[in-house]
């Protein structure tokens, strides 16, 4: 399968201060840069930036992220689904997780979510895919944002919308295990009929569940 990774720049103004959002990034760019001391959602900021360098390196993988000078203050990662998981089980080379998106805390007041995964769809470049997210309500920032499970349920849904992708059913384990949890797909419109009806056999083990 061909992964178009075609590089894709905005400024933001924010404050009087330029941000930029850019990529997909080669690992090369990423480790020239380093990564705001708040991106910690997921693991430490010296190990998730390098998780973001390993993951840039991958065939699939593609890193999007906004910066202030050198400093990473917002990414959001692409790649395929983790071995471990159930998406990965009919091995198929057009879905992609969208994995991860992070902001710093001081920068999530300027739209830079949507900027950062709007960036990643531009000019067709996931149109032979299937991108899915799932949204787990254990790892989102309650405290920090002030939300509660509902509200930032909702504030999630709107950011995955933005650039098409819907709510699906599935009976994962994982997902449905709160009903705060969700699985978000896009189906990209040069995605053959076959992969979505592989697609559907993954999200369901159940038959009686279609």
């Amino acid at each position: 399968m061909n992964h178009v990774k075609i590089e894709v720049v905005h400024a933001i103004e924010r404050k009087g201060t330029s941000l930029v959002v850019e990529g997909p990034v080669p690992p090369d760019r990423l480790r020239a840069l380093t990564l705001h001391p708040s991106l910690d959602a997921f693991r430490r900021p010296k190990e998730q930036h390098q998780a973001l360098i390993e993951i840039a390196g991958l065939t699939e993988g593609r890193i999007v992220l906004a910066r202030e000078d050198n400093v990473v203050v917002g990414y959001v990662t692409f790649h395929y689904p983790d071995e471990m998981e159930r998406w990965s089980e009919a091995g198929m080379e057009d879905l992609i997780e969208l994995g991860a998106i992070e902001v710093a805390d001081d920068y999530r007041s300027v739209g830079l979510g949507k900027t950062l995964i709007a960036a990643a769809f531009e000019r067709g470049q996931l149109d032979n895919a299937i991108v899915y997210t799932t949204e787990y309500y254990w790892h989102w920032d309650l405290e920090g944002s002030g939300l509660t499970v509902w509200q930032y349920r909702e504030m999630m849904e709107r950011l995955m919308k933005s650039v098409g992708m819907v709510w699906f059913a599935t009976d994962d384990p994982e997902i449905c295990a709160h009903p705060a949890n969700c699985l978000m797909v896009r189906i990209g419109k040069d995605v053959p009929q076959e992969s979505v009806e592989q697609f559907d056999r993954v999200r369901f083990r159940q038959r009686f569940m279609y």
